[in-house]
């Protein structure tokens, strides 16, 4: 009887120790906390520079542009440029017409206003792509106009992606021209023309040096 009294006074200290230990710890300012786990926390982050972006061609088609998507999930991007409805496109997909413009969705509250888009501007050569111009107002299609503010009108339901039925304003150029440059993108080695695509090619660099002079003759007056 003596030793099991003897054993309840040890087991009761110890386990006041270990308690005043606890509360110790607790109090202890300098003491790192665990850290909440919130959804902002889990959210995946989208990080891009020049290597991101690659050849147009070797992206996956969607009528008469490509998609993919810088975290691995195409197949949830491809579903979103499939709804018949318009869909929320996921984070980390990439969107792209021409080779030297594209849009990528960005984590989460990247940018509210613009469904967490961010547009850019890239210059493309056979040694890669560089990003020239990144952001919302700071990005301009080849004609000029803001790319944001074009896409705007296709917020909903169709997520900011244009295409001829969602509400666009129609851009200068037809499928005949946006195709012959994803064919003759340099990031992919030697051009793919088909039949007219030089004449395409041709007309559309005209119809830019013609937009590029009318505007530098208004900014003389």
């Amino acid at each position: 009887m003596e030793q099991q009294g003897l054993l309840h006074r040890l087991a009761a200290s110890f386990t006041l120790a270990i308690g005043m230990i606890g509360i110790a710890i607790a109090a202890d300012p300098a003491t790192p906390a665990a850290a909440p786990v919130t959804a902002t926390a889990l959210a995946p982050m989208v990080k891009i520079d020049d290597s991101t972006f690659r050849c147009i061609r070797k992206m996956t088609p969607v009528r008469q542009f490509y998609v993919d998507n810088v975290l691995g999930n195409t197949a949830g991007t491809l579903a979103a440029a499939n709804a018949p409805n318009g869909a929320i496109y996921p984070v980390g997909s990439v969107v792209q017409l021409v080779p030297t413009e594209v849009m990528v969705k960005r984590e989460a509250g990247f940018s509210p206003a613009t469904g967490d888009w961010e547009f850019f501007e890239l210059e493309v050569s056979d040694k890669g792509t560089k990003i020239g111009k990144r952001g919302f107002a700071e990005v301009n299609n080849r004609f000029g106009k803001n790319c944001f503010a074009c896409h705007v009108p296709a917020r909903e339901p169709w997520d900011f992606v244009c295409e001829t039925n969602h509400g666009c304003e129609p851009i200068p150029i037809d499928h005949k021209m946006t195709g012959a440059l994803q064919r003759s993108d340099p990031r992919c080695g030697p051009a793919e023309l088909q039949d007219g695509d030089s004449m395409a090619l041709m007309k559309l660099k005209g119809m830019v040096l013609l937009g590029q002079t009318i505007a530098w003759v208004k900014g003389l007056f």
